[in-house]
């Protein structure tokens, strides 16, 4: 997995869009500490919260974007961006660090219909001293993200044949991209369909 050029503080930072300060996503973390058992049962309880308990605004077609962690959270909705966006600041706020990988995936089944950038997180488990990757997009038929440590358990595996492509990058931060779409929207179901960037650009 190729690292953003931040140290581990970097994947701890409290952002505009992952803030992870703000009083109610402390709450809702400070929550689940008193639950979980270490801090990679920690990681796990705060991942699957997310990924079940926030629906997918594409899956309920809720028309409200979403892009700022403590947003998703206090209206309990929005795409894998904001997920992700929540996701971490869950995690950076006990302590875990946290940061966010992508993949172009087609956007409905068959790549003439086009391709769309996918969000997911990744997650510093000290203990197991690696990173992994987690998919909290939320699972419905067809699509079985789940918390694994042996293998990549991700909603979407990546289908090279149709031109998808995994970037197998772990940043410290939202691609810029991302946030210029979320900034540039106001209705959730019509970005998901004709706004999504079809793919991302990196430096180096």
């Amino acid at each position: 997995m190729r690292l953003g050029g931040a140290s581990l503080t970097g994947y701890l930072a409290d952002t505009e869009y992952v803030d992870w300060s703000h009083p109610l996503v402390r709450t809702q973390a400070a929550h689940f500490q008193p639950l979980a058992a270490d801090a990679v049962d920690l990681a796990r309880c705060l991942y699957e919260w997310v990924r079940d308990e926030i629906p997918h605004a594409w899956d309920v077609q809720d028309h409200r974007v979403t892009a700022r962690a403590s947003d998703v959270l206090q209206q309990r909705t929005g795409i894998c961006y904001g997920k992700s966006h929540l996701l971490a600041a869950l995690w950076r706020a006990v302590g875990i660090p946290a940061g966010f990988s992508y993949q172009r995936l087609t956007l409905y089944d068959d790549p003439h219909d086009g391709y769309a950038v996918h969000a997911l997180n990744t997650v510093w488990l000290a203990s197991r001293g690696r990173w992994i990757r987690l998919d909290a997009r939320g699972n419905k038929l067809g699509v079985d993200a789940q918390f694994s440590l042996s293998e990549e358990r991700l909603a979407f595996p990546v289908r090279p044949e149709f031109g998808e492509v995994d970037y197998g990058v772990s940043l410290p931060d939202p691609h810029p991209a991302i946030l210029a779409t979320l900034a540039a929207h106001t209705d959730t179901l019509a970005m998901y369909q004709t706004g999504l960037p079809s793919e991302l650009a990196f430096p180096g």
